[in-house]
């Protein structure tokens, strides 16, 4: 297997080389450039195409990309036009924000879809599952930003629970135990929405696993050998339907390490989805070439992931 994750990884090289090229291009494409928004009527011409001259701007593109390619080969990212600091810092700080963001919504996106899934799907039928299938309809019909709204005007704005912008309160020093539990505090409505929006497809899909299991010849044999119906489920039924959900976790934690644009901005957290918006906004070029290489790699890992997760949960899988 891990000959086969090595070759994996090779193959990535290539693919994140077009990737790059494709993503230098579209971006230099784009109208204006960083210096487009900094100028007004007093603004001298003359010193604004001085800076672009002195970043390079007015070289062909295929330099620009030789010389930016070769920066990226040494670890060097360059700058951010806008924040004026180095781009592995500032994306290094958002991405610190987003990953314990992603951390919490995983645990509240796996902890209320599979008690869910399995419920509904053993009491096939019931009320329980009746309200699961409503809820599993109004989730997906919902867009992103219309419940994200929903619960920031409610319970953060009228009823005041939630905090609603930033990522912890200035008042505390960090290394703190406030400190923490305030980081915890803003991060737990944007995580509680983006699980919302996310259970409905691991719900429907260990519900559909659950209710074709009873039927398979497997669970007939364990109940004629008089195996108790808790074993049944919990040994034989609830062990290979989480199979098609660990085919999604790589997927799904590598995509939440890219951030939500939608929950981020929203809520004003401070992550890489909420930098990415505001990068494009700005023109900001080595910001928005180095966030979407990374989210291409996120991508291509989450592939990997996914692929390893199913070979250790199911060993007659093998990764190829």
């Amino acid at each position: 297997m891990w000959k086969t994750i090595l070759r994996r990884m090779v193959v990535m090289i290539p693919q994140l080389f077009v990737l790059s090229l494709l993503i230098f291009v579209l971006a230099k494409f784009m109208p204006g450039d960083p210096f487009t928004g900094k100028i007004t009527p007093e603004t001298d011409p003359a010193r604004v195409e001085e800076l672009r001259e002195k970043a390079g701007l007015n070289d062909p593109w295929y330099e620009q990309y030789v010389r930016w390619i070769g920066n990226v080969a040494q670890g060097e990212l360059g700058n951010s036009y806008t924040y004026k600091v180095k781009v592995t810092t500032l994306i290094g700080e958002r991405a610190l924000n987003t990953f314990w963001l992603s951390l919490l919504t995983v645990i509240l996106l796996y902890g209320i879809a599979i008690p869910l899934g399995v419920f509904a799907g053993r009491y096939e039928n019931s009320w329980f599952d009746r309200g699961v299938v409503l809820y599993s309809f109004v989730s997906y019909a919902i867009p992103t930003f219309v419940l994200a709204l929903f619960l920031l005007y409610t319970f953060g704005f009228k009823l005041h629970w939630f905090p609603t912008t930033g990522s912890v309160d200035v008042r505390f020093d960090p290394g703190t135990f406030s400190y923490f539990m305030s980081k915890i505090y803003h991060m737990l409505l944007p995580a509680i929405t983006a699980a919302l929006l996310g259970t409905v497809g691991i719900i429907q899909y260990l519900r559909t696993e659950i209710i074709d299991a009873q039927t398979m010849d497997y669970v007939r044999t364990a109940r004629s050998k008089g195996v108790p119906t808790r074993k049944v489920y919990s040994k034989h039924i609830f062990r290979n339907s989480l199979l098609p959900i660990a085919a999604f976790i790589g997927f799904t934690i590598t995509g939440l390490l890219g951030g939500s644009v939608f929950i981020e901005t929203i809520f004003g957290y401070p992550g890489m989805g909420s930098l990415f918006i505001s990068s494009i906004a700005s023109r900001d070029y080595s910001v928005i070439t180095t966030l979407v290489m990374l989210f291409g790699f996120l991508a291509l890992l989450g592939s990997l992931l996914s692929d390893i997760i199913m070979s250790i949960v199911d060993p007659r899988i093998r990764i190829e």
